[in-house]
Formats: structure tokens, sequence, C-alpha cells
């Protein structure tokens, strides 16, 4: 007992941490800027574009739904297109509130819904994860590429004195990585000399049966009959990205003359926001991009600050308002529908 209330104690703080970090990005952010006319922005913009881009969102959010449902299919199990998009959108709500709770969330739904092994689905997640990672790369690579000269001034900017300070310690990281890699190595030794006495621990079983069906689910993208399939709704998922970025310029006068290659650097970047460990990217993702549209397009930061400000909160909007409507349907009344793998 004491130890499940140690362990919910740490998450607590945990959780508190990072949403702590995230509070203090949003401030380093605006702490600067003149709050009167960020207000001013904010009341003014065109908010036709931003239901352009929330739609946009939502397409690419159907388009996700349709490619994971050619993972789950190559599990041998079914499920309705409907379904699949509730179980997302619940996803997304999650990572709102609590970072990377999103994915456990829409595995967890789906599960109890159609019968699916959780274990299975979680790694048909892994691997979609990890091809949106690759994705993300070659984005990145492309920007790069057409934008040399003005990222390479924003990350000498940036990251310069980060990367001075790890130069004049490389002794110490040097030392980190050793200790690590032999701590690594005697964990496993300590593992394959117990081997046999591990095998037989009550809960080696359940455990070996969890990671087995794990792999099954990540081994799916390998096994996809549909290859072009799951590459096309890839590609209309980031093209949807890149829109959700690109039409929102035109919010403010300010952003209006950006291009849709100023967006994908945007979205290149602003990623990192994303993925950020912090609740819903909130800071993160405002400092970034805020970051991005200052130093790179030469953005004014009173205009950076409120694109960024308007567009995180009508997708955090978007994501609790579809997200508690699809939690709603997924717990109440789809139980009246019979489970497609009974």
């Amino acid at each position: 007992m004491a130890t499940v209330q140690k362990r919910k104690f740490f998450t607590i703080l945990k959780y508190l941490f990072f949403l702590g970090l995230g509070i203090v990005l949003l401030w380093l952010s605006f702490r600067k800027l003149d709050m009167t006319e960020v207000w001013q922005d904010i009341k003014g913009a065109n908010y036709y574009w931003l239901i352009v881009a929330l739609i946009l969102a939502l397409a690419s959010h159907i388009f996700r739904a349709l490619r994971w449902n050619l993972l789950i299919n190559s599990l041998n199990y079914k499920t309705k297109l409907s379904t699949t998009f509730y179980a997302v959108m619940v996803g997304y709500m999650a990572n709102t509130a609590v970072p990377r709770m999103g994915e456990l969330a829409r595995c967890g739904v789906l599960s109890k819904k159609e019968k699916i092994p959780f274990n299975a689905l979680f790694g048909t997640v892994i691997s979609e994860r990890l091809f949106d990672l690759i994705t993300l790369m070659a984005i990145i690579v492309l920007v790069i590429f057409f934008q040399f000269k003005s990222l390479s001034s924003f990350l000498t900017t940036t990251f310069g004195p980060f990367f001075s300070n790890l130069a004049s310690n490389i002794s110490s990281l040097i030392l980190f990585s050793v200790v690590s890699l032999l701590v690594l190595v005697l964990i496993y030794f300590i593992i394959k000399a117990l081997k046999e006495r591990i095998k037989k621990l009550p809960f080696y079983q359940k455990l070996r049966e969890f990671f087995e069906g794990l792999w099954d689910g990540v081994k799916t993208i390998m096994k996809l009959k549909q290859k072009w399939r799951f590459l096309i709704y890839t590609f209309f998922i980031w093209l949807f990205y890149a829109g959700m970025v690109y039409f929102p310029f035109f919010l403010l006068p300010e952003t209006s003359q950006l291009t849709m290659a100023d967006a994908l650097t945007v979205l290149a970047i602003g990623s990192l926001g994303v993925v950020a460990p912090v609740p819903g990217g909130i800071g993160a993702y405002h400092f970034i991009v805020k970051a991005v549209l200052v130093e790179i397009f030469g953005v004014g930061g009173n205009a950076a600050g409120s694109f960024a400000a308007i567009t995180h909160g009508g997708q955090t909007i978007l994501n609790v308002f579809v997200g508690s409507l699809s939690y709603f349907y997924m717990g109440v009344l789809s139980k009246r529908e019979k489970p497609l793998n009974e």
C-alpha cells in the first residue's frame, strides 16, 4: 500500500514539475511583450483562417485513424473508422492533460470497445510513431536544405551557448557515458546469470506474453499488404499538418506574407514543442514557435506571441471538445453496440 502511495506521489510530483516547466516557458515567451498589443491582435485576428486550420486538423486525425486501421487489420482484428477516430481523439484530449498519456488512452478505449489486446494495439502505435519520426526527420532535412542560412543563424544564436558549455564539460560527459554503458552491461549479465530463476517468477509469463503481443503490434508495419495506402495516408496527415500552420499565417497582417515553405519550417521546429513533456505542449510550443517566427522570419515579437497563443489555443479547444464527445460516445453510447471482434 505504501509503495502504491509513493508511486502516486512521484507521479503527481513529476506532473507538477513539467506543468511548472511549461508555465515558466510560457512566462519567458511573453514577459517582454506588450500584452495590450498582444490582446488587440488576438481580438482583431481573422478567425476564418483558424477555422480552416481546425478543419484540416480534423481531416488529419481522420487519416490517422484510417492509417491506424491498416495496422490493426494486419493483426487480423476488425475496427470501424468511426470507432478508431473516436479513440484517436480521446488520445489527443488525454495528451492535453498529461504528456504522452494519449497513446495509452487511445489504445485503452479501443481495446475495451473492440476486444483487441492492449499490448498489440500499443505496439501498432509505437510502429506508427516511429514512422512519423522518420517523416519528421525527412521534413527537417528539407527545411535545413532550403533554409540553411536562416536556420544556421537561428541555431547558433539559440543553441550556441548550450554547445559551448557542453564542449567545456566534455570529460564529464564521456565519464557519464562510460558509467552508463558499464551499468547496462552489468544489468545484462545479472539478468543472464539469473535467467532460470527469473523464469520461475509468477509474473514472468505474463510479462513475456505482454512483450510478445507488443512486438506483434510493432511488426504490423512490416506485414502490411497495403503499403502504398499507408504511405498515402501518411502523406495526407503531414500535408494537413503543414496546412494547419500555413493558413493561420493569414490570421494576422504581420504573418500573412509567410509561405508554405516557411510553414514547413515552423512545423518542423515547432513539433519539438509539441513532443516536449509538458501538458498539451503549453509554454514549450509558444516559446519555440515565437522564437522561430522572430529569429528566422523577422516577425515582431508581439505578433509572434499572438500567433502562438491563438493557434495553440484553437488546437487545445478542438482536442478537448471533440475528445470529450468521443470519450462520451466510447464510454456510454457505444456500450449498446456489439464489438466487431467477439
